[in-house]
């Protein structure tokens, strides 16, 4: 789990121009972690979080894109029945309430294809502590002796 500053753009709801933004962010070396695109006829909502987040406010800047940045929690959602259930439960347990919430496929080394969830919280240092002090521990592996030297 960690945190990661989220852009939300409104774009008039026409053919090509969610292609036209992508396009200059790809443009800009800007890689998208997480994307969710919703619309309300006239406009769509795009929320993502980019890998560069400077970049990307300076690509939509220079296209004259109003956004607006929010940060949120990125959590490792194991492919299991109920995974992403139990980390709701967990928060509403604590009085934390989810303004929104997306997911992705994590492509980060060692997630072995797990979901990404992208979570919009009230309160996020609050969110990370009740997340973190129910993370399972790692596991060591023993350590192995060193082979002597004859």
């Amino acid at each position: 789990m960690r945190t990661a500053r989220q852009l939300s753009v409104s774009l008039i709801n026409k053919p090509g121009r969610l292609a036209d933004m992508l396009g200059a962010l790809a443009k800009g070396k800007v890689n998208l972690i997480a994307l969710a695109v919703m619309d309300s006829r006239d406009r769509g909502m795009v929320r993502f979080v980019p890998d560069d987040c400077q970049t990307a406010t300076e690509v939509l800047e220079k296209l004259n894109i109003r956004f607006d940045s929010a940060d949120v929690l990125l959590v490792d959602v194991p492919n299991q029945n109920g995974a992403f259930r139990n980390i709701c439960e967990r928060l509403a347990a604590d009085h934390l309430n989810i303004d929104y919430a997306y997911c992705a496929v994590s492509t980060e080394r060692g997630s072995k294809g797990n979901t990404l969830a992208v979570i919009k919280v009230n309160d996020l240092a609050k969110a990370q502590r009740v997340l973190k002090a129910n993370e399972a521990p790692k596991r060591q592996l023993p350590r192995r002796r060193p082979l002597s030297a004859r």
